[in-house]
């Protein structure tokens, strides 16, 4: 009993220094201790690494290319020095954090704003400094991916009086205020009533609405409802249609709020298989600090890249 209890206590003792061990630079952790915390920060990989199927899969290089247009499968037994096929007129590279480029098929391509309504970002209604911001990013994104056949896809809440009775009641506790309101209820001054289709309150933000009239009108801007917080939920969704029938497979992710709704339609796709790329300037949320940092974290580590306004730009100005 006395020898039981002895190695038991010598285990005890000796447990805290394996787990130091770990952050000790004298001695490296197992290799999958954390498969997803350095992501973002990995090596480029040694040599040349495809991934996914015959039909659908992207292409790693050495140089930090991650190819992800599905055009040129690599060359069985390529070692380090193959390099990547020359970048086609249809196709373009943007840089993303971690020492990546994404190649893109521009046409395949489409940028996706979530929820830039006026409920959610106009003065009179909240507070929301930070969603405000995003709105010059998006501003200057727009015009260049228009411009190479990218699609814009402003997926947005628009409830009808029948999907009022359908949905479930967490979702209408969620935006049900204590004093009462909630879905369907009038807002004060013109505004309408809360996210319903039509209502002033479910438009775009200011410049924002604009913005999408003027592509609807050139035929680059879809307006998609939703009626969840992800745009992407249920077994037919109109996003995920709209999609499919455009052949459409890398989404660029914009929007209010960063871990709520776009969160919600970024793992949704990732599920799906889309590419998933957030564009970082042009997403906010108002939760606590934390929200917004662990989407950005999480996008670059397992749902799949992050890039910023300037670096879309300058890579259509230079493509």
């Amino acid at each position: 009993m006395g020898s039981a209890r002895s190695t038991a206590q010598q285990e005890d003792r000796e447990a805290p220094k394996s787990m130091q061990s770990i952050n000790d630079n004298t001695i490296k952790a197992p290799i999958h201790d954390t498969p997803i915390l350095g992501m973002t920060t990995r090596p480029r990989v040694a040599v040349p690494v495809e991934y996914g199927n015959a039909t659908d899969f992207w292409v790693e290089y050495p140089s930090g290319l991650v190819d992800v247009s599905r055009a040129t499968h690599l060359t069985s037994g390529a070692g380090a020095d193959v390099a990547p096929p020359p970048l086609a007129s249809t196709q373009l590279d943007i840089p993303a954090d971690g020492d990546r480029v994404v190649r893109v098929d521009k046409s395949k391509t489409a940028l996706v704003v979530i929820d830039m309504q006026n409920f959610f970002l106009h003065p009179d209604l909240r507070t929301h400094t930070t969603g405000l911001a995003c709105v010059e990013p998006l501003m200057n994104a727009i015009p260049p991916l228009r411009s190479i056949g990218s699609k814009i896809l402003w997926v947005n809440w628009g409830l009808t009086d029948h999907e009022l009775q359908t949905l479930p009641p967490s979702l209408i506790r969620g935006f049900r205020k204590h004093n009462g309101g909630g879905f369907g209820s009038e807002l004060p001054g013109n505004f309408g009533r809360l996210l319903m289709r039509g209502a002033l309150n479910s438009d775009l933000y200011g410049p924002l609405q604009d913005e999408y009239v003027k592509g609807a009108k050139e035929g680059t801007d879809f307006w998609i409802h939703k009626n969840r917080m992800s745009g992407l939920w249920g077994y037919q969704s109109a996003l995920d249609l709209f999609l499919k029938e455009n052949g459409i497979k890398t989404l660029i992710f914009s929007g209010v709020n960063a871990d709520q709704c776009v969160l919600g339609t970024l793992a949704d796709a990732y599920f799906r298989g889309y590419d998933c790329i957030v564009m970082k300037d042009g997403t906010a949320t108002t939760s606590p600090e934390g929200g917004f940092e662990n989407v950005i974290y999480n996008s670059g580590n397992s749902y799949g890249f992050v890039t910023d306004s300037k670096r879309i730009v300058e890579a259509v100005s230079t493509s």
